[in-house]
């Protein structure tokens, strides 16, 4: 009897002891689970913000087709504000030359390059680049002339047999990620004869080491013409770089010779193929497809027109270009016709199959739908590709252009496969980078992994809190630089004046101001405080942010006005800098702002801005140094306490 008690009171303990297992395994599910998703929250936020900033440097391509358009107004105006506008895109690049530039000193520490390329070189350039150090710009030049002169041979679609012996790695966006290629490498061995690799676009901007990924993946191909495959991303794109970074990267990098690289760079870009085919039967481009689109067409466009894809056909009387073909081989302001416009000769139809290539995106509502997110190209459905595949006999699609958490996603019955590699694309931890292999005969094999930096080593709570913080930062600087519309747009809704709304009128209000299409019921306990009753205080929004003002005296509207725009006034400021000194005279900057304020319809008085550069003029010298410029308009966050690595959002 004894034995049956003590029986009976080991098995409660051990009925016990599962139960608090299973309580605190079911505990620890719906943590991960929660964790998990303020993760996929903070990724939309980061998502939505970049594409609404892709989607403004679409339509900065509308600036320049209206300076195109009113060409005639602006010459009798400010013939040479354009004259400098477009001079930037407008050189003969056949003709240019880096016979003038120095020859390699001897104290050149950098990595030293022999031509014809070898896999040795390879080698030697990827040390050197572990190392830190420079590539020459002589080899820079080499480099890009040797590809531009291979890229006219090929086609606008590559075509790359596989066996099972034989097959190829696909990698997605890198985005100047040289430590995600250095693991690349590391994991599946670097490029040769037997391991043919396709680099599916994207290669520079937002990374720091874009010039370095580029010159690792030309030489590849230089050495490997036909096992080395280079698809161009719509990040392949000199108004791209200007925004993201690859232009400064340059010039910070090769001061004296920047100038020339850019100029050769954008040729080499236009050769760029638009995509690969795989044993003929997987299409490999880095956006999408539309219903429209027809590869054979693709096949037979002259892609190298295609000088920037952000600056389309422009439409003149009687028809699109036809006006700047009256005259061609004659001057017109002072700047060759014959490449004036960056779409002479070229179809509008041309340019929306290649934009729908480089920039649209999977979904699965059917149908082709306009991609208002990014704001060029389209979003298709499964239905859309099922079509497109089979008009073309074809089985799957590959393609990258979106950040994935895992590195990859598939979608659309298995027929759309998205990759991208370069892991940590947002924020440290944000994201792993991932690359396919794919053989003939055999299903695509996935291969995961991330570059460990400090934050990736934490515990997974305080990597989302880390991600977590980064993306309602950004998001705060989004809702400050419309502080003026969001302050209308709620007081049209509060008409008691009583300076509160009910959530949903907030959340109304900031999707209806800013766009972003994000859950802001959800995010409104970091971004603002509520009542007992729920309603929202809205002046919360800005009250632990602001943008710090260059001159106390300046309206506040025009402040967020500046601040709002600053990455497409950097760009036109580029644009007409033409000698990249960082420097503008007040009036090519009035006159800039002129036409800028004119397309935009900002309705700010001119005076205003010119006071404001003149004051900004420190030394008097005439000229702004627009970086600096820009730079006083930064955000600062008073009460920031989103930079504690241990704080936690409900």
């Amino acid at each position: 009897m004894g034995c049956a008690t003590s029986s009976s009171t080991k098995t409660k303990e051990s009925d016990n002891v599962l139960a608090a297992a299973l309580v605190i395994q079911n505990w620890y599910r719906r943590y991960r689970a929660q964790l998990k998703t303020r993760e996929r929250s903070a990724l939309n936020i980061f998502q939505s913000i970049e594409y609404a900033d892709e989607q403004s440097q679409l339509q900065l391509s509308n600036f320049f087709s209206f300076v195109l358009q009113h060409y005639k107004h602006i010459r009798e105006k400010d013939r040479k504000l354009v004259n400098r506008l477009f001079g930037y895109t407008l050189y003969d690049r056949d003709r240019l030359d880096h016979r003038g530039l120095s020859e390699v000193a001897e104290c050149y520490g950098g990595p030293q390059l022999q031509f014809p390329l070898t896999f040795t070189d390879i080698e030697s350039l990827i040390e050197a680049y572990k190392e830190q150090r420079i590539l020459h710009a002589c080899y820079v030049l080499e480099i890009l002339f040797q590809t531009k002169k291979v890229l006219k041979q090929m086609p606008n679609f590559n075509l790359v047999k596989t066996s099972p012996s034989k097959g190829v790695t696909i990698c997605g966006d890198l985005h100047g990620k040289l430590n995600d290629l250095f693991l690349i490498f590391y994991k599946n061995g670097l490029p040769s004869a037997s391991n043919a690799y396709i680099f599916n676009g994207d290669f520079v901007d937002r990374g720091n080491n874009s010039m370095e990924v580029l010159m690792i993946l030309l030489v590849s191909f230089l050495v490997y013409p036909n096992d080395v495959h280079l698809n161009r991303g719509n990040h392949e794109d000199f108004l791209m770089n200007m925004r993201y970074g690859f232009t400064k990267e340059i010039m910070c990098k090769y001061k004296i010779h920047g100038k020339k690289i850019l100029q050769i760079l954008e040729e080499v870009y236009a050769w760029l193929p638009i995509g690969t085919i795989i044993d003929e039967e997987v299409l490999v481009i880095h956006g999408g497809i539309s219903d429209d689109t027809d590869l054979n067409y693709l096949h037979c466009v002259n892609r190298n027109k295609m000088k920037s894809v952000l600056m389309p056909p422009i439409r003149m009387r009687g028809g699109y270009g036809t006006e700047l073909k009256k005259r061609k081989g004659d001057t017109l302001l002072g700047v060759r016709t014959t490449s004036l416009s960056l779409s002479e000769d070229l179809a509008q139809n041309e340019w929306e199959q290649v934009i729908d290539i480089l920039w649209s995106d999977p979904r699965r509502k059917k149908g082709c739908h306009p991609n208002t997110s990014r704001g060029g190209g389209c979003y298709f459905g499964p239905d859309v590709t099922a079509k497109v595949l089979s008009k073309c006999k074809l089985k799957l699609l590959i393609r990258s252009h979106e950040c994935k958490p895992e590195g990859y996603e598939i979608c659309h019955d298995g027929k759309v496969i998205t990759v991208f590699s370069a892991s940590n694309y947002y924020a440290e931890g944000s994201n792993r980078g991932a690359y396919i292999k794919l053989s003939h005969g055999t299903p695509p094999r996935f291969f995961q992994y991330q570059v460990t930096e400090a934050t990736c080593s934490r515990p997974l709570y305080q990597r989302v809190n880390t991600i977590e913080s980064s993306a309602i930062r950004i998001l705060k600087e989004r809702i400050i630089s419309r502080k003026t519309d969001l302050i209308n747009d709620f007081q049209l809704q509060d008409r008691k004046k009583s300076g509160k709304l009910s959530l949903g009128q907030w959340a109304f209000s900031m999707e209806n101001v800013l766009g972003l299409n994000l859950p802001w019921r959800s995010l409104s306990s970091h971004l603002v405080t509520t009542d007992k009753d729920g309603n929202v205080d809205y002046m919360s929004c800005f009250s632990d942010i602001h943008i710090q003002k260059p001159v106390k005296e300046v309206q506040s509207a025009l402040i967020e006005t500046l601040y709002r725009y600053r990455s497409d006034l950097q760009i036109i400021f580029d644009v007409i800098d033409t000698d990249h000194s960082g420097l503008i005279s007040m009036e090519e900057f009035h006159s800039m702002w002129k036409l800028f304020s004119s397309h935009y319809q900002v309705h700010i008085d001119d005076y205003q801005v010119n006071e404001l550069a003149e004051r900004m003029d420190l030394n008097k010298d005439g000229s702004i140094d627009f970086n600096e410029f820009l730079k006083a308009f930064y955000v600062v966050h008073k009460f920031d306490q989103l930079n504690k690595p241990d704080t936690k959002f409900a």
